[in-house]
Order: C-alpha cells, then sequence, then structure tokens
C-alpha cells in the first residue's frame, strides 16, 4: 500500500498528521528557523543553509581561501533571503539565478518548481497544497489534504506580495503585478511552442506576458529581443 508520503506526492487525497510527515514538517521548520536566525551568513552558509532547507544533496564546490573568490564560486545558485518559510523542502527546485525576497512562502505539498534567473519580491507565496471543498470530507486535522505542481519558468519576475495557487503553470519571462493572485487557468494567446517546461497552450500564463489583479489577468504581451 502506498505511504501518505507517496500518495501527496502523486497529488493524491493524503493524511498530513502522521508520523512521517510531521517529522518531515519538524526537519524543515527546524532548518528553516536555523537560517532565519543566522547572522551575517557567507555566501558559501546561505547557500548550505539553503541546501540543508530543501535536502538538495548536491556537494558544493571546494571553498577558496578567499572570500570574495569563494562567493564568484557559487554566483548560479539561488539567492534565498531570509526569513522564508517552507513546509517539506524537498519539493522546492529553485533554478540557476533565483533570487527570492524576504517573507516568502512555499507550501510544497507537490513539487514548485521555478525557472532560472527567475525574481520574487517580498511576500510571495507559492502554494502547492489545498484541501477538499466539503466540509464533511476536511474535517480539520482528521481530515485529507491534497494538492498539485506549481511551475514557474525561467526568466520571471512575481512582485511584492504576489500568490500563487496549486496546479498553476507560469511561462517564461512573465511578469506578475504587486499583490496579484494566480489563481485561473487562461487560454493562451498564441500556440507557439513556449521555451519554458511545458508549451503555451498549457500555461496559465503564457509565455512573455503581463498578468495582474485578483484574480490575475492577462493585459499585454511583453516586448522582448530574448529568443523564444
Amino acid at each position: 500500500m502506498s505511504t501518505e508520503k507517496e500518495k501527496m506526492l502523486r497529488g493524491e487525497l493524503y493524511c498530513a498528521f502522521t508520523p512521517e510527515l510531521i517529522a518531515a514538517r519538524t526537519r524543515c521548520k527546524s532548518a528553516c528557523n536555523r537560517f532565519n536566525k543566522a547572522d551575517d551568513l557567507s555566501r558559501r552558509q546561505m547557500v548550505q543553509m539553503w541546501k540543508d532547507i530543501t535536502e538538495d544533496s548536491t556537494p558544493l564546490p571546494e571553498q577558496k581561501d578567499d572570500p570574495d573568490a569563494d562567493a564568484d564560486l557559487l554566483a548560479r545558485e539561488p539567492w534565498v533571503e531570509a526569513p522564508v518559510k517552507v513546509d517539506y523542502g524537498f519539493n522546492v527546485k529553485l533554478g540557476e539565478n533565483v533570487f527570492v525576497n524576504f517573507n516568502c512562502v512555499f507550501i510544497d505539498t507537490c513539487p514548485i518548481t521555478v525557472g532560472a534567473r527567475t525574481l520574487f519580491g517580498p511576500n510571495v507565496h507559492i502554494y502547492s497544497g489545498t484541501h477538499p471543498l466539503d466540509p464533511a470530507v476536511r474535517n480539520g486535522t482528521q481530515g485529507p489534504e491534497t494538492g498539485k505542481p506549481v511551475v514557474i519558468g525561467e526568466d520571471c519576475w512575481l512582485a511584492g506580495n504576489v500568490t500563487v495557487l496549486p496546479g498553476i503553470t507560469i511561462g517564461r519571462g512573465c511578469t506578475i503585478g504587486a499583490g496579484s493572485v494566480v489563481t485561473k487557468v487562461f487560454p493562451a494567446l498564441d500556440r507557439h511552442p513556449g521555451s519554458c517546461l511545458v508549451p503555451n497552450y498549457m500555461q496559465n500564463v503564457p509565455d512573455f506576458h503581463v498578468a495582474v489583479g485578483n484574480p490575475a489577468r492577462i493585459t499585454r504581451r511583453i516586448q522582448t529581443t530574448m529568443a523564444e
């Protein structure tokens, strides 16, 4: 039989208050607390502590004696500002040169994937977890939860206080205006093959578009010299 964690990762109904998942959240909470309370971190310490949060075992390059030279070795690693809140950690994947400003939240019931060079303003919340609508099924801590993956493409900018809800896919090179809530599926404005993780016609916000508001609406296409 599938474990509750396996059900969670498949986006099925699962029970979150089981020993395995409670322990996973507790581990991640402790890693976040260490990161958030640390002062005067070197670039290497910052990168390693984020790897601890996300359970990324990829080794860092050998440390150089010169701090600036050592920081240069890690220039492509994501830059995450404290404080940050993460549920499990192992479901958050940030690409190269991603920047996450302070007070961001990742509810990573299912995978949250962020493409290279994407920027988050402060207070951005990404939710891949959700609950049944029927309160009889939801049933507080005794009931099941579920989730859907979130995918954010390369070269995006999510301004301050943006919220992205479960199952959303944002294409490459998009801008999401401050305070927006990305919650609905939009038809793509064109259907040429995109260069994000999924093609344009499967994206809630297609490549190179601006979306603003609550719920977010696509307002215009971004004119760019970036190859599509």
